[in-house]
């Protein structure tokens, strides 16, 4: 599958498929039903856990927001993106593998705040480094393979390994807690293992030349950067966009699991259907890209945010185990597709030798989307005492996203690329 593609391409693209299980085990699914098991036991209401749970992602989303654009600048300079890519890597592996080290809900909740920190510092400087390992032309067919690479990825050994062990480890001697706590630790294993190629074959390319006092240049710069925004039209227009859809596809991934516990789905369920996801989205997020040749970036960017308003209204209405099956599938047609496609529609668009300040942006807008979503889901749960609603609130981001993207790209041609 991977024959057209440079030995840089490839290796970038399986840090894709290295970290794509903390997605799935630590944000989507292990950690928040072990968390939500933990509070239980404490006498916590699912609903309280869910509140909790919302803040504390928002919580850690916005430190990593305030972090991104300095960090994004000073990974400009020559060497220094790599570099800060390996800091994020090992904190991430780090309090992974820690998260196995406690059965404090509190504690918990702290060390998945730090694992949230090192995977979204470590996203920076490897979306960034698109730019270094492929030609504009080929970057939303590196993209959408990278995430479908990750996809497929997630969902072998250590995800599905996971899930079977929690869910059969029993019949063979193996208690559940002891299962979830080696899930993590396999989690961080993978990670850390898949890393290699990226780290040994991914070089920087573009860079500016290295600066005394790189952290005030990188602040002066970034402020030069926001001053200058007219420069920039499209792309800050597109970033504001891109704030509000992704917070609608981040808040559904990190919340999916609490709140189908919260209405009364089973774990098993639960388990099942992301398994369905990882392995569904693999094609998809790669037939995703295959229409983007047809139909441009716009219009299939557009197509997965409408899918989202349909999941929205779904998970909103939703009460039995086939209900949230047919939402899985919904999330798995287009849940790579929008990320992998956007990440490459903002890559054409900036200059290459500043890329790293850009994705820092482009992270500090994920990052505060990432706050405002699981904040008002927490607030509107809190509010109603019926987390439905909280679910029903990522329309609002899902209908101002789609407005905003369409303005930010009308009169802009299609943009078509042979895949």
């Amino acid at each position: 599958m991977l024959k057209g593609f440079s030995l840089q391409e490839r290796s970038w693209m399986m840090y894709d498929w290295a970290n794509s299980v903390y997605s799935a085990v630590v944000t989507a699914a292990i950690l928040p039903i072990f968390f939500t098991s933990l509070t239980s036991a404490a006498g916590i209401s699912g609903t309280t856990s869910s509140v909790y749970w919302g803040y504390a992602t928002a919580a850690a989303s916005l430190i990593i927001a305030i972090m991104a654009p300095l960090l994004g600048a000073i990974g400009d300079y020559r060497g220094m993106r790599m570099r800060l890519f390996s800091v994020f890597l090992v904190i991430g592996v780090g309090s992974t593998a820690a998260l196995a080290l406690t059965t404090d809900w509190q504690v918990l909740l702290g060390i998945g705040m730090v694992t949230i920190i090192g995977f979204s510092g470590a996203t920076i400087f490897y979306d960034a480094s698109l730019i270094d390992v492929t030609t504009s032309e080929r970057m939303h067919k590196v993209s959408s393979y990278g995430f479908a690479m990750g996809y497929i990825g997630g969902s072998t050994i250590p995800f599905i390994g996971s899930i079977v062990l929690i869910m059969f480890g029993e019949r063979i001697g193996v208690p559940r807690l002891l299962a979830t706590q080696l899930s993590f630790v396999i989690t961080a294993l993978w990670w850390a293992a898949f890393s290699i190629p990226m780290l040994r074959n991914v070089k920087q390319v573009y860079f500016l030349e290295p600066q005394a006092g790189m952290v005030a240049a990188g602040w002066k710069r970034v402020k030069a950067t926001l001053g200058n925004a007219k420069e920039h039209r499209r792309i800050f227009l597109f970033l504001i966009a891109y704030f509000f859809y992704i917070d609608g596809v981040g808040t559904i991934i990190r919340m999916a699991t609490i709140y189908g516990a919260s209405v009364g789905i089973s774990t098993e369920t639960m388990l099942g259907a992301l398994v369905v996801i990882q392995i569904v989205a693999f094609p998809c997020a790669i037939i995703f890209g295959r229409l983007t040749d047809k139909f441009g970036s716009k219009t299939m960017i557009l197509a997965g945010i409408g899918i989202y308003m349909v999941i929205s209204v779904l998970g909103f209405r939703m009460t039995t185990a086939a209900e949230f099956w047919g939402i899985a599938l919904l999330v798995a047609s287009a849940q790579g597709g929008i990320q992998a496609i956007s990440r490459s529609h903002f890559a054409k668009m900036i200059p290459k030798n500043r890329s790293n300040e850009f994705f820092g942006m482009y992270d500090i807008f994920a990052r505060f989307s990432a706050i405002l979503g699981p904040a008002m889901f927490a607030i509107l749960t809190q509010a109603t005492g019926n987390p439905r609603f909280g679910v029903l609130s990522v329309m609002f981001q899902f209908t101002v996203g789609a407005v905003l993207f369409w303005w930010s790209e009308r009169g802009t041609p299609p943009v078509k690329i042979a895949l």
